[in-house]
C-alpha cells in the first residue's frame, strides 16, 4: 500500500521535478476523479497548460475557477465534446495538435452505465467509451507524448486489478451482468494499454481503480435493475467512498510519480524521485518498471493471478484479438486507424 502521506509528499516535489507549464489532457474531465485531478495538478504544478475535455460547459467553467484561485497561474481550456463518438475524438485531437506540439500528461476517465444505449456510430455506449474513445485519443496524440521532453504518462481510470476472462465472441460484453462486464472491460483496457506501452516504450501507462467516487457516471443508467443498483449504490456510497481530495491527490501521484515509470524512460521523464520506501512498481508483465501498471485503490501492482492471466491472454492469442477488434472498428466507422 502506498501512503497517503507518501503520495502527497511526492505531489509536492511536482512544481520543483518538472519545468513550468506541463501540459496535461483531462477526457472526462468535467466530474469525478477527472474534475478532482485537475485540481490538483492545478494545486501543485507551475503554470501547467490544461485541457479539459467533456461534456458540461456549466461545470467546466466552475472547475476552471476554482483551478485559477489554486494560484498556479495555470492556463485551462473548456473542449466541449460528446467522446462516445469517434468522430468527436478525432476533431478534439486535430484541436490539441493545432496548438501543442507535446503533451506530458493524457489523463482519460470517461465512462458511463448506460448499458442499453448505442452511440449512432452504431457501438454500445458503455463499452465504447472505456474501449474505443480511450484507445483513440492515446493513438492520435501519441506522437505529442513522445514529443515530450519531461513527464510522460498515460493514466487510464476503470477497474484495474480486477481483469477477469474475455469473451471473445461478446467483447462489448453486450448483456453481461455488470461484475462480469467490469472484469471483461478491465481486462480489455489494460491488453490494449499493454500494446501502447510495447509500441511506445519511452510512456508511461497506468490503468487504475479509483475505488467508488461521487462523478456522473450512472447518469445514462436506463432499466429496473440499474435504477436498483443506482439506488443502493447512492445510499452505500457515504460509508465506502474515497474522498474527493485522496482521489485527486492519488491520480497526480499515479501520473507523475516515477513509481510508474515508463519502460525507457530517462532521468529526465520518469517523475517524480522516489523517497524512503518506495520503489518502482511491478508492471502487469511481473517485472519491475515495464512501462504498464494495473494499480488497485492503494496503487499496488496487480496480484500474481491477475499477472497469470494476462500472460496467458498475450500467450494464446487473446491480446492480439482484442486490439485487432479495436482496430477493426476504427477502420470500419472512420477509415483509419489513427485521424492525421
Amino acid at each position: 500500500m502506498v501512503a497517503l502521506s507518501q503520495v502527497t509528499a511526492s505531489n509536492e516535489r511536482v512544481a520543483a521535478t518538472f519545468p513550468a507549464g506541463l501540459v496535461a489532457v483531462f477526457v472526462g474531465g468535467t466530474s469525478g476523479v477527472g474534475e478532482y485531478t485537475v485540481k490538483t495538478l492545478a494545486k501543485y504544478a507551475s503554470k501547467p497548460r490544461v485541457y479539459i475535455v467533456g461534456r458540461s460547459r456549466e461545470a467546466a467553467d466552475r472547475i476552471i475557477g476554482e483551478c485559477k484561485q489554486l494560484g498556479s497561474g495555470g492556463t485551462f481550456e473548456f473542449i466541449e465534446a460528446d467522446v462516445s463518438l469517434l468522430k468527436n475524438v478525432d476533431d478534439v485531437c486535430r484541436h490539441i495538435k493545432s496548438r501543442e506540439k507535446d503533451i506530458n500528461i493524457l489523463f482519460q476517465s470517461q465512462g458511463s452505465m448506460g448499458f442499453a444505449k448505442t452511440t449512432s456510430e452504431g457501438l454500445p455506449l458503455a463499452s465504447c467509451l472505456i474501449m474505443h474513445s480511450r484507445m483513440r485519443f492515446i493513438l492520435n496524440l501519441l506522437p505529442l507524448l513522445q514529443n515530450a521532453s519531461s513527464l510522460r504518462r498515460v493514466v487510464s481510470v476503470q477497474a484495474a486489478t480486477c481483469e477477469g476472462p474475455i469473451d471473445l465472441d461478446n467483447i462489448a460484453g453486450r448483456g453481461f451482468p455488470l461484475t462480469k462486464w467490469r472484469n471483461q472491460a478491465a481486462s480489455v483496457q489494460t491488453l490494449l494499454l499493454g500494446e501502447a506501452a510495447r509500441r511506445a516504450p519511452g510512456v508511461g501507462f497506468v490503468h487504475t481503480m479509483p475505488g467508488i467516487v461521487r462523478s456522473g457516471i450512472s447518469r445514462d443508467a436506463q432499466g429496473l435493475k440499474m435504477s436498483i443498483l443506482v439506488g443502493i449504490f447512492s445510499v452505500l456510497q457515504p460509508l465506502v467512498e474515497t474522498p474527493p481530495a485522496e482521489c485527486g491527490e492519488r491520480h497526480l501521484f499515479y501520473a507523475t510519480s516515477a513509481m510508474y515509470a515508463a519502460c525507457q524512460d530517462g532521468a529526465t521523464a520518469a517523475g517524480v524521485a522516489l523517497e524512503g520506501p518506495l520503489s518502482t512498481a511491478r508492471g502487469t508483465d511481473g517485472h519491475e518498471g515495464s512501462g504498464m501498471y494495473s494499480v488497485d485503490v492503494k496503487g499496488e501492482s496487480v496480484s500474481r493471478k491477475v499477472e497469470e492471466l494476462l500472460h496467458q491472454f498475450r500467450k494464446d492469442g487473446t491480446a492480439e484479438k482484442v486490439w485487432d477488434y479495436i482496430m477493426g472498428d476504427f477502420k470500419r466507422i472512420t477509415g483509419t486507424e489513427v485521424v492525421a
